[in-house]
């Protein structure tokens, strides 16, 4: 047990004013077996809760702005942009960042949803702390929000479209760790982007499969696969087949014949990077290793997979 690897001598404070610092001299079983001496000064701030409100209609998302003084000492203006935040005070998380979002934003909240729980800085903090999204409407915004002038609080509520705040991200305006990964996360899994109309679709079928590589087989597999081109084309969508741009390199490489060195180093790796240019893949035809190694990549990328092409947009059945 990770117990039985620590044994403490000495539990110094050093400072109990706004928080508890303490020293502590201990030693630390190594995974060679030797026990060596450390010590470590650790901050004990209690357990906080953090929360990013979303719009589902407006892609949007409200963050506040607020003064933090060890910001500034360390080269910054100080005024960082966060999701509102803060100490649990012996309450629950569920109940503490619902009083803090209020408090902070104005925005009242019924329904808070945990996502995850992180320890924010492990080397010296001891805060453990959790993560809330939760959806907002203008009309749940019981106040101006703003936070507790009496607690040092001077907060502005920023409403942002997400895509601004992850700009933001990108150029270094919003710097703060907590709120960099609930932005991520509404990113990922709340606000994804919105499909485009216009999809690039690979189509993937069989090339070689039961062909016994007779080029005549495989020019009649390769047509099959173009019959699905020109619907996905008229329907406003980029239809693309890997055989298209992967033959002609092939020859370019100095591949003389399907299957031989070149052909194998060269062909399934060049569908499969296409696949980073692509936004879905379409699967037809009969059994086929390739083709079916074409929809678990476009899988592993979070692409969209279709079968039949009244499944796209725009596209009648055939």
């Amino acid at each position: 047990m990770p117990q039985h690897r620590v044994k403490i001598h000495k539990v110094e404070v050093l400072s109990d004013d706004w928080y508890l610092l303490q020293k502590t001299t201990f030693e630390y079983l190594r995974s060679d077996g030797a026990w060596q001496t450390q010590t470590r000064e650790t901050y004990d701030r209690g357990n906080g809760a953090t929360i990013l409100l979303y719009n589902r209609e407006r892609r949007s998302v409200v963050l506040i702005r607020q003064f933090r003084f060890p910001t500034f000492g360390a080269g910054h203006d100080g005024f960082l942009i966060e999701t509102a935040a803060g100490l649990l005070d012996r309450a629950s998380p569920e109940e503490r960042i619902k009083a803090e979002v209020e408090e902070e934003t104005g925005y009242r909240v019924a329904e808070v949803r945990k996502v995850f729980e992180a320890f924010m800085s492990p080397g010296s903090v001891t805060e453990r702390l959790y993560f809330f999204v939760a959806e907002y409407a203008p009309g749940e915004r019981a106040g101006a929000g703003g936070g507790v002038a009496a607690e040092g609080e001077d907060i502005e509520v920023l409403e942002l479209p997400l895509e601004e705040a992850l700009r933001m991200v990108a150029d270094g305006r919003i710097a703060d760790g907590k709120t960099i990964m609930l932005l991520q996360y509404a990113q990922l899994h709340l606000l994804p982007p919105p499909r485009k109309a216009s999809l690039a679709i690979l189509i993937a079928g069989p090339y070689r499969s039961g062909t016994g590589d007779d080029p005549a087989l495989m020019a009649r597999n390769v047509a099959a696969m173009e019959a699905y081109a020109l619907p996905l084309y008229e329907a406003g969508h980029m239809p693309l087949l890997g055989e298209w741009l992967a033959l002609p390199l092939l020859a370019l490489a100095g591949s003389t014949r399907v299957g031989d060195a070149v052909y194998e180093r060269l062909f399934h790796a060049h569908a499969t990077r296409l696949l980073g240019s692509c936004d879905a893949v379409l699967r037809v035809g009969g059994a086929s290793a390739g083709a079916d190694a074409m929809v678990a990549a476009a899988r592993a990328l979070g692409l969209a997979v279709f079968h039949k092409l009244d499944e796209i947009a725009g596209v009648a059945a055939q």
